[in-house]
């Protein structure tokens, strides 16, 4: 028998330390050692190192390893392919997170039912019973689905099952709650979630079985559990937005097979997630006249071009220091731009208060967006509408210059593609040759955009 042992690990970085102290010698972050006592039987663990029968290793040159030529698994619903990076890797493993209720299993209980008319897959429930998985699958109408399900927490028990019935996909709900007998700590701790989480890894690597991770969130929106669970696993996604609403977004914020920040949208209905063909248009209010305030932008998400809207509202502010909020846009991009704006426009905003939005509830961090933020606050401080046909992206620098931004003629074609007419753009991302019928104004300063506008 091995011997109990007390010992501390981080909720942040899953460091372990033998005995408490207020900040993480490791990451530096306060209050986030917790207590776990732990028993860890070198007998158990040797078992459970390879699951091929064999666990040897052996040293290759580079040169004489061939790249295998990956075939990517579809589970046609094309918005979750796209952010996957054009489908499923065997042998990968993803963990998806968002807030409770919205549609983290709903959307993966869609992608196996579609799976499971060609792969082998397996469904393990830790949170639900095997009745309210049937619920849910009624509900969204796959009543007559095909898809084995297996309710248990006992990672030693999944990965038996798992070795017996052979899936090629395989979806695990939620990490949060698996535990092994290698370890005495609660579901749910640091140590069970980071052991568990390498197991799986580890059976996915060896058995080229595909494998999804539901993890939850913090009060914050991070993941759950210890930051290196994200390390471990070759994608990391997230849901954005809130339950209440319609429209749900998803985000690939790390991804060893595609594009990282690859956004797809999809919509949530009374038969579960429905992918929206046309994200453009849910991001466009379509005022019936031009507004004050309102500048349509390109953004690029991944390497998918968006067209959203931006609006700012400028207003006397009754307070000693005016307010500067801004939502779906960098805080401290927003002063630096005011700042800009008054040391190369001469326009002061000193005593205002300043709102900035980006409509839809889409959350833009590029840098493509400086120049539509400081036109929207401008329309808005002299009340004076821009052209409803106009578009405008790029970077403002420092010094009063536009800087130029990724992928300037994929926007353009995006725009033209929705009926814009003319694009304010930086002159570095001027086209030879702009779309036919669509005007391109291409500026180099602060004061030509505002001139042009």
């Amino acid at each position: 028998m091995a011997k109990t042992k007390t010992v501390y690990y981080c909720s942040s970085c899953g460091a372990e330390a033998p005995k408490w102290s207020g900040q993480c010698s490791d990451c530096g972050e306060w209050n986030t050692l917790s207590e776990t006592t732990a028993v860890v039987s070198s007998r158990q663990r040797a078992a459970n190192t390879s699951y091929t029968g064999s666990n040897i290793t052996q040293v290759q040159s580079l040169d004489s390893v061939e790249p295998d030529d990956v075939q990517r698994i579809a589970t046609s619903i094309s918005e979750f392919d796209r952010v996957l990076g054009g489908g499923l890797v065997p042998g990968s493993v993803t963990l998806i997170g968002g807030d409770p209720g919205i549609g983290k299993s709903t959307l993966l209980l869609q992608a196996l039912v579609n799976l499971s008319q060609q792969q082998t897959t397996l469904y393990v429930t830790g949170e639900e019973s095997l009745q309210q998985v049937s619920l849910r699958a009624s509900r969204l109408g796959y009543s007559e689905a095909k898809v084995p399900l297996l309710a248990s927490t006992q990672i030693e028990t999944i990965l038996q099952q798992a070795q017996s019935s052979k899936p090629q996909v395989m979806v695990i709900d939620s990490i949060q709650t698996m535990f092994t007998d290698e370890l005495t700590a609660a579901p749910g701790a640091v140590s069970q979630v980071r052991e568990c989480a390498a197991q799986l890894v580890r059976f996915a690597k060896q058995t080229q079985t595909t494998v999804f991770l539901v993890g939850h969130v913090t009060k914050e929106g991070t993941l759950a559990g210890p930051r290196v669970l994200e390390h471990m696993v070759d994608t990391v996604l997230y849901f954005e937005g809130e339950s209440g609403e319609r429209y749900r977004l998803i985000r690939a914020v790390k991804n060893r097979f595609g594009a990282v920040n690859e956004l797809g949208v999809f919509a949530m209905t009374d038969k579960g997630l429905r992918e929206v063909s046309n994200p453009s248009a849910i991001f466009l209010s379509r005022h019936e006249q031009a507004v004050p305030g309102s500048v349509i932008m390109v953004t690029l998400e991944g390497s998918r071009p968006l067209l959203v809207e931006v609006q700012a509202l400028v207003d006397d502010s009754q307070l000693a220091n005016p307010r500067r909020v801004t939502v779906g846009f960098e805080h401290n991009r927003l002063a630096m731009l005011l700042a800009v704006l008054h040391r190369h426009g001469d326009i002061v905003t000193g005593d205002q208060d300043v709102f900035a939005n980006v409509v839809g509830g889409v959350r833009v961090t590029e840098t493509g967006a400086d120049l539509a933020v400081l036109l929207a606050i401008m329309s808005s401080l002299r009340n004076k509408t821009l052209a409803r046909d106009m578009i405008v992206f790029g970077e403002v620098g420092l010094a009063g210059e536009i800087r130029p931004v990724p992928n300037g003629q994929e926007r353009l074609m995006e725009a033209f593609k929705h009926g814009y007419k003319r694009a304010l753009i930086p002159a570095a991302n001027a086209p030879q040759k702009a779309p036919e019928g669509m005007e391109i104004i291409a500026v180099d300063r602060i004061a030509e955009a505002l001139d042009a506008c």
